[in-house]
């Protein structure tokens, strides 16, 4: 498999020949060299500094960022971003402390909703600072979702929502796990392409 952060990563049984795995790997050169062009070709979160002027995604939504030195608040949303002057340095943490606290809202929310529409039963949601990891279901049916996801549109959020409350009855990728997906979000691979091809954007 090829990772967002386009890395390859070769997975093979235990004591698989090695020249086994490279035959593969040659096999599908092609493919690689497409899919890491393709991955290459992604937009990119330029590393931010936390000034006025840059931009922060909430919800598919871009947001400007105004740092004041007047503002009671270490950060707030209001028509865009406000950073308290004297917490620049620590802007990072009080973003990711802030995109938290509204994924926890959120997608709780999602899930709560979504759940009950399907005739789900879950344990509990838990937001994670996963990187690689939009969601995961636990074999106790705990759901984790990353911070980061509330930066997507809501169309993207529940895409994955549903992707992990369809794990609640098949722990696997099987053909059943898919068909439950397509039965409670038919329109899931245009939410799964926005994610694949914007994933990049959506860091700090």
């Amino acid at each position: 498999m090829i990772g967002s952060d386009a890395t390859l990563v070769v997975r093979a049984p235990a004591h698989t020949p090695l020249d086994t795995i490279e035959q593969f790997v040659g096999k599908n050169t092609g493919w690689i060299k497409r899919t890491l062009a393709r991955l290459r070709k992604r937009p990119q979160a330029k590393q931010k500094e936390f000034v006025s002027g840059e931009e922060f995604l909430f919800l598919g939504k871009s947001y400007p960022l105004e740092v004041q030195n007047d503002t009671q608040e270490p950060l707030d949303l209001r028509d865009g971003f406000i950073l308290n002057e004297k917490q620049r340095s620590r802007g990072r943490a009080f973003f990711i402390e802030w995109y938290k606290k509204e994924a926890k809202k959120i997608i709780a929310a999602r899930v709560e909703w979504w759940a009950q529409r399907f005739g789900l039963a879950y344990n509990s949601v838990n937001i994670t600072c996963a990187n690689r990891r939009w969601g995961s279901c636990a074999p106790n049916d705990r759901l984790n979702f990353s911070w980061r996801l509330v930066m997507a549109p809501m169309r993207v959020i529940d895409y994955v929502v549903v992707h992990e409350l369809a794990h609640l009855p098949h722990k696997n990728h099987s053909r059943r796990f898919w068909n439950k997906v397509k039965t409670m979000y038919p329109d899931y691979k245009n939410a799964q392409t926005w994610l694949r091809e914007n994933e990049g954007m959506l860091n700090l």
